[in-house]
């Protein structure tokens, strides 16, 4: 779940940073980030790509780069990759939809063909940004009665929070009741996550998740989500800049999203930098019957 919450102000947080590199950042990105899979089951190689399996019948196709043997990619194994990836998962009947995630900026020749021939449908492109975590710690005014905190270890808070989330993202019973199993394992089981929420006389009016992804110099903003009557009001600022002074307190240097068109504007104008672009593509096993 990427980070969409839309609370776009053009007059807050500070100017973005003129000494941020986007080639420096991307760079940092690809060598720390792209293999990077947090609560996974299971992650097996297929060449150059990483197959992982999740809770909920879920697979997730990541790389570095589509290179085999030390080749540049050409159609012919780009497809082949696909087809091998395809036949994998198939072959696991518990595995009921993959992700493959694509960036905008990688040499794969045919990868899109390839990939919806084999009954992959793309998703919106978001943006990948990423940045200093302390361009986004700065202070924020918050409405009166709002409080934001951390409640990771609060389990009805979650719930709220994972709840608000849903209605805002419009999902269906079914992948909320998925998405809060997934939640609740990863929470008991690692000690990866942080969840934050802005609330309003008890109410979760905004929330997201916190990722410092160990053995790196990033932390990851996730899930962002704020009720509508709530947004434009500097809430999920707010919540961001939480959750940029938790990643610094955890000696992350970066902060980085896949974020819509609603998020990427708040990112930016606190100095973050979109570095490319990532498109899912969804396989289901029940669009094959």
């Amino acid at each position: 779940m990427t980070d969409s919450s839309p609370d776009a102000d053009p007059t807050a947080g500070p100017a973005a940073d003129p000494a941020a590199n986007p080639a420096a950042l991307l760079a940092a990105y690809d060598e720390q980030l792209r293999e990077e899979l947090s609560s996974a089951l299971t992650a097996p190689r297929l060449g150059p790509l990483v197959l992982a399996t999740y809770l909920g019948g879920r697979g997730f196709v990541t790389y570095k780069n589509l290179e085999v043997d030390g080749q540049p990619a050409d159609e012919g194994s780009v497809r082949g990759l696909v087809e091998e990836t395809l036949a994998h998962y198939r072959a696991m009947p518990d595995i009921v939809r993959v992700e493959w995630k694509t960036r905008g900026h990688d040499h794969a020749p045919g990868l899109h063909e390839a990939l919806v021939q084999n009954g992959f449908q793309p998703d919106e492109p978001e943006s990948v940004m990423v940045g200093e975590a302390r361009l986004l710690a700065y202070d924020v005014a918050l409405p009166d009665g709002v409080v934001v905190r951390e409640v990771t270890h609060d389990d009805e808070a979650v719930r709220r929070m994972l709840a608000m989330q849903a209605k805002v993202f419009n999902d269906t019973p079914e992948f909320a009741a998925e998405m809060e199993a997934q939640i609740f394992h990863r929470l008991r089981t690692r000690n990866d996550m942080e969840m934050w929420v802005a609330e309003a006389d008890g109410e979760v009016v905004s929330a997201g998740r916190l990722e410092p992804v160990e053995g790196t110099e990033f932390a990851g903003v996730w899930g962002g989500a704020t009720l509508p009557e709530w947004r434009g009001r500097g809430v999920y600022r707010a919540l961001t800049s939480a959750r940029a002074r938790s990643a610094i307190g955890h000696g992350k240097k970066y902060m980085h999203s896949d974020s819509t068109e609603f998020s990427r504007p708040i990112l930016e104008r606190s100095g973050l930098v979109k570095v490319t672009t990532t498109t899912p593509y969804e396989w289901r096993r029940d669009r094959e019957s």
